[in-house]
C-alpha cells in the first residue's frame, strides 16, 4: 500500500495549476447518460473517483473513452441499466447514475454506495424526490431498484435537508421528464451550477441557477455537447493553505477567486496578503506564523465543510486559540487524532473542536481516514519538524490529481513510498 514520506519544513513557493473539480466531475460524467448524441467533455481530472465512474459507465454499455484531460462518450451502445456493488462500493457518487438512468430508460438497478466514512450521508432524499417524480422504487439485498412507467412526471420536489448530490440526481432526472419540476431548498454549490450549465448546452430547461429554487421544464431529449469541467475550489483552497502553514507565497492558476470568497476571506483573517485575478489566486504569508481563525461549516456560500480539515491544520501551528464547529457531517473531526499525535493542542467536544496553536509540530507516523483529512496531515506534515510517514494515501488520490508533483513543483519534500 502507498504512503508518503514527506520532509517537512520548507518555505513553498511557485505557482500550482488547478485540475478540474472532482465534485463537478463526476455529476457532470452521470450527464452523459442523458445525451442521445456524442458527448466531450474536457478538463477532466485524473483521479480514482472519475476512473470508477468511467468504469460504471462503460460496465452500461455506453462507448466511453478518457484520453489526457478528456472524457467522449456516446450512450447508442447502452444496454444495462445495472451498476454492481464491486464499483460503487468504492464510491459515494455511483449513486448519481440512478437518475439519468430511470429518466432516460425508465428502469435501474444501482448498489448503495460506499466512499468516506464520513457520516452517514443517506439517499433517502435521493430516492425520495425520484419518488415525487413518478418513480416506483424497491430497496432490496443492498440495491435501490427503481422503475417507470413511460415517463417520469413533473411535480415538486422538497428536499428536508441541503443535499449536493439529491439536487444533481433530481436535476438530472427532471430534465426529461413530463412537465415542470421545482425543487425546493436545492443545494446552491458551484459544481451544481456547473451540471445545470452544462445541461443546459445539452438542451435543457432550467431557471434558478445559483439559487436554492430550481425549476426545470423537462424537454423530450437532450444532445450531445462540448464542455469543460470547472476549477476545482477545494483544491485551490488546499493549496494555498500549503503556503499560510509554511509561511510561504503560492500562486493557484486556472482557477475561479469567486468560488471560495468565504475560504479567502479566513486567510486574510490569518494575515495573509491575498490577492486575486481573472484566473488566479495568490497568497503570501511572507514568513509570518498564521493567525487562528474560528468557523463554522454550512452549506454554500458558506463556509465549505471539505476545507474543514485542511484549515484546522492550519490553525494547528496558529498564533492563538479558534473553535471550528462542523454543522454538515457528524464524523468529520477523524483527524484529529493524527494531528494530536504531531503535537497539535485539539480538544474536541461533539461537533466543535477548539484548536489552541502551537509553535512547532513534529513528525509522527500518521493514518489518513478520508479525502479531506488526507490533505490536512500532508499540510500538517509539510509545517512539522523532521519525516512524516503518511499511510492509507489512497484516500488523497481520490480527489487530488498529481499531488505530489504538484507539490514538489513548490519546493515541498514529498515521496511516494511502497510498504
Amino acid at each position: 500500500m502507498d504512503k508518503f514520506l514527506i520532509q517537512g519544513g520548507q518555505k513553498l513557493e511557485g505557482e500550482v495549476r488547478i485540475s478540474g473539480a472532482k465534485n463537478a466531475a463526476l455529476p457532470l460524467l452521470a450527464a452523459t447518460i442523458l445525451a442521445d448524441s456524442p458527448i466531450r467533455i474536457s478538463n477532466m481530472p485524473n483521479l480514482r473517483d472519475v476512473n470508477t465512474l468511467v468504469k460504471l459507465i462503460a460496465g452500461l454499455g455506453v462507448a466511453i473513452e478518457y484520453a489526457s484531460d478528456t472524457v467522449t462518450a456516446d450512450t447508442s451502445t447502452l444496454n444495462n441499466q445495472f451498476a454492481p456493488y464491486d464499483l460503487v462500493k468504492t464510491m459515494r457518487a455511483s449513486i448519481l447514475v440512478l437518475g439519468p438512468l430511470v429518466a432516460r430508460y425508465g428502469e435501474a438497478k444501482v448498489s448503495l454506495p460506499g466512499g468516506c466514512a464520513i457520516g452517514s450521508r443517506p439517499v433517502d432524499q435521493h430516492l425520495k424526490a425520484l419518488e415525487a417524480l413518478g418513480a416506483h422504487i424497491e430497496v432490496e439485498n443492498g440495491y435501490v431498484h427503481a422503475k417507470v412507467d413511460g415517463r417520469l412526471k413533473g411535480g415538486e420536489v422538497i428536499f428536508d435537508v441541503v443535499t449536493v448530490g439529491g439536487t444533481e440526481n433530481i436535476l438530472m432526472a427532471a430534465a426529461l421528464a413530463d412537465g415542470v419540476t421545482t425543487i425546493r431548498n436545492a443545494a446552491r454549490e458551484p459544481e451544481i451550477t456547473d451540471l445545470a450549465n452544462m445541461l443546459i448546452k445539452m438542451g435543457a430547461k432550467i431557471e434558478g441557477l445559483d439559487t436554492d429554487t430550481l425549476v426545470v421544464t423537462g424537454v423530450e431529449s437532450l444532445h450531445g455537447c462540448d464542455y469543460a469541467v470547472v476549477a476545482d475550489r477545494i483544491e485551490t483552497g488546499s493549496y494555498l493553505a500549503a503556503a499560510a502553514i509554511t509561511g510561504g507565497r503560492v500562486r493557484t492558476t486556472h482557477t475561479d477567486p469567486a468560488l471560495l470568497e468565504c475560504v479567502l476571506d479566513k486567510f486574510e483573517e490569518m494575515g495573509a496578503e491575498v490577492t486575486r485575478g481573472d484566473d488566479w489566486i495568490e497568497l503570501d504569508m511572507q514568513g509570518k506564523r498564521p493567525k487562528a481563525v474560528s468557523f463554522r461549516t454550512l452549506p454554500h456560500p458558506d463556509f465549505p465543510t471539505d476545507m474543514q480539515a485542511q484549515i484546522m491544520a492550519v490553525n494547528a501551528i496558529g498564533r492563538g486559540f479558534a473553535t471550528i464547529s462542523e454543522t454538515i457531517f457528524e464524523n468529520r473531526f477523524m483527524h484529529v487524532p493524527e494531528l494530536s499525535r504531531m503535537g497539535a493542542n485539539i480538544q474536541v467536544e461533539g461537533n466543535d473542536a477548539v484548536v489552541t496553536g502551537v509553535e512547532k509540530l513534529s513528525a509522527a507516523p500518521v493514518m489518513a481516514t478520508d479525502l479531506r483529512a488526507s490533505f490536512s496531515l500532508v499540510l500538517a506534515a509539510l509545517a512539522a519538524e523532521g519525516e512524516t510517514l503518511i499511510d492509507r494515501i489512497y484516500h488523497i488520490d481520490r480527489g487530488y490529481e498529481h499531488i505530489e508533483a504538484k507539490l514538489q513543483g513548490i519546493g515541498a519534500k514529498i515521496k511516494r513510498v511502497s510498504g
